[in-house]
């Protein structure tokens, strides 16, 4: 068994320290990082749902695939 003396023994503390640090670190980034995901998120459904609402006022029909054309202007064939 190989003996550790006591600067060895303070070098493995303080790597282990910082090692915790900066997982402590990485951890509280990656929590904003999620919290403003989830936030911009929240303003993208909104803008979806406001995007819709104004189509329907204007009387815009959603149709996949196809150009987007008020009903009043659709020509029936």
């Amino acid at each position: 068994m190989v003996k550790m003396g006591p600067k060895t023994m303070l070098d493995i503390t303080l790597v282990e320290m910082l090692s915790q640090l900066m997982q402590d670190k990485f951890q509280s980034m990656s929590d904003q990082i999620i919290g403003r995901i989830d936030d911009l998120s929240s303003h993208i459904d909104d803008l979806e749902q406001n995007t819709a609402d104004l189509m329907t006022q204007a009387g815009v029909e959603e149709l996949e695939g196809e150009n987007k054309m008020p009903a009043t202007q659709r020509v029936d064939s």
